[in-house]
């Protein structure tokens, strides 16, 4: 029972850390995704090594497999929590409104508007945002409460240059660094 005990607490630390390694290492964060990735080894080869070294105990097996699952949903919260990344965001609206555009800027969101033409030449008015993923859902909200009937699709940025984000995800670094000396 102890085994089993062991080999779902290992499984609800391992898979956690798989599911983060993994965002990591699509992220392009190297370092953290080797570290990650030590470390899920690690844990990997102690609950296989229990699981193996008793292929009649059922119970093992089953924590095993239920840890995995369990571990899985763990790893998705804590994905959602974290919301390591940017997104881009689009909104297609029926009228120009300035009072959403004004609210979303004063929060602090770069907005790009422009004019499109939709179905049967009909005039629509777009909306385009780049921001963390941590404020995806902040940002709908607004555009949700100005706009109800908003069509609104957002997709995560391969990589993206210039811009308001790049400019200060600049002066952050710059910041940080300037506070990094001070420490040292």
């Amino acid at each position: 029972m102890l085994q089993a005990l062991i080999i779902f607490l290992a499984q609800l630390i391992y898979v956690p850390v798989l599911t983060l390694r993994t965002i990591t290492m699509v992220k392009g964060m190297k370092g953290k995704a080797s570290a990650l990735g030590t470390l899920e080894g690690v844990i990997y080869v102690v609950a296989i090594a229990i699981v193996f070294s008793d292929l009649s105990n059922y119970l093992n097996m089953a924590a095993y497999a239920i840890g995995f699952g369990v571990g899985l949903y763990i790893g998705q919260i804590i994905e959602q929590k974290l919301a390591i990344g940017y997104v881009t965001i689009e909104v297609n609206i029926m009228n120009k409104n300035e009072l959403l555009t004004e609210r979303l800027r004063e929060v602090g969101f770069s907005v790009s508007t422009a004019e499109v033409e939709g179905m049967n030449e009909v005039r629509r008015f777009r909306l385009d945002c780049t921001a963390r993923r941590d404020r995806e859902q902040e940002f709908i909200k607004i555009v949700c409460d100005y706009e109800p009937n908003a069509f609104i699709v957002s997709y995560e940025p391969r990589n993206f240059k210039g811009g308001y984000i790049t400019k200060a995800m600049k002066k952050r670094k710059e910041k940080f660094l300037k506070n990094k000396k001070q420490v040292s």
